[in-house]
């Protein structure tokens, strides 16, 4: 499969997106986050917290944890980690528990928790900002931004990863960034743009969707300075994120914010208009599909 050099600018509401996987897999690293960008490796450890509630209900109720493990159909040692945060309940299991431990559906209600805490901490707190966010515009300068892939696209990524993630994390890293695109069924929903490397794609036309193209034969390109992302927040401040290989951070002084709107403001103004880069997406398409 061949890659097109250029940007691709994908705004206001992005979804149903098909992406194609292979190419981006094959030329970069794998080892992109939450919005595309590096992760730090973490192991798919339960919650410490959950687990504390859990051992609190059953020592209440006069039982050990064999005696628990056996009235829900689950080992003594699956209830011990659990307690111990070293294990993720399962919802099964937080149900099971409500119904022996009398818990009235509190036990059972842990389930959301229990979800996400299997993400990563990065992926959590990037996430709570992105629930605050009116409007979120971003540019990448090497994978398909983190929102915008598919679990196969993000699979790929990850399972080429170095130092390797194993069977589990690598589900734990994918689920966590497909869990990040409920930001596209928010309601009233936020205004979402994307400046990207094109890669050959497939589109979901909707009404709320543009897209923009930054030609390769454009010579002044603002982008230069590498991947950025701006999140204006419903109480009208604006942050700014940047990635590393290892780390990134949230930027919330007003000068340099200004100047990634600057930046952003400009790589959005020399791309293509966006009837011009519909056009030449559907051309890229054509050729692909021949």
């Amino acid at each position: 499969m061949r890659v097109v050099c250029g940007v691709v600018a994908i705004g206001l509401g992005w979804s149903g997106t098909d992406l194609r996987t292979g190419c981006a897999a094959e030329r970069h690293s794998p080892a992109w986050g939450a919005f595309g960008s590096a992760t730090p490796r973490s192991s798919p450890y339960g919650s410490p917290g959950i687990g504390r509630q859990i051992k609190m209900w059953r020592e209440a109720a006069g039982l050990t944890q064999p005696e628990l493990g056996e009235a829900i159909g689950y080992g003594g040692e699956m209830v011990s980690s659990v307690e111990r945060g070293r294990r993720s309940p399962k919802p099964d299991f937080l149900d099971k528990a409500d119904e022996v431990l009398g818990g009235g559906g509190r036990i059972s209600a842990m389930k959301k928790d229990v979800e996400e805490a299997r993400y990563p901490k990065k992926v959590r707190d990037l996430a709570k900002l992105e629930d605050e966010a009116v409007e979120l515009g971003a540019y990448g300068n090497h994978n398909m931004h983190g929102l915008l892939q598919t679990p196969e696209y993000a699979r790929a990524l990850f399972a080429i990863r170095q130092p390797a993630y194993s069977e589990d994390e690598i589900e734990r890293q994918v689920s966590a960034r497909m869990a990040r695109q409920r930001i596209f069924e928010r309601t009233p929903a936020p205004l979402l743009t994307f400046v990207q490397e094109e890669v050959t794609l497939e589109i979901g036309t909707l009404r709320h969707v543009r897209i923009q193209v930054m030609p390769t034969s454009c010579e002044d390109h603002a982008g230069m300075g590498g991947s950025l992302q701006l999140l204006k927040l419903r109480d009208g401040k604006t942050l700014g994120h940047s990635e590393g290989q290892l780390h990134s951070r949230v930027i919330s002084d007003p000068r340099e914010v200004q100047i990634l709107e600057m930046r952003y403001g400009m790589i959005r103004a020399q791309a293509l208009t966006p009837r011009e880069s519909l056009a030449f997406i559907e051309k890229v398409l054509g050729e692909e599909q021949t």
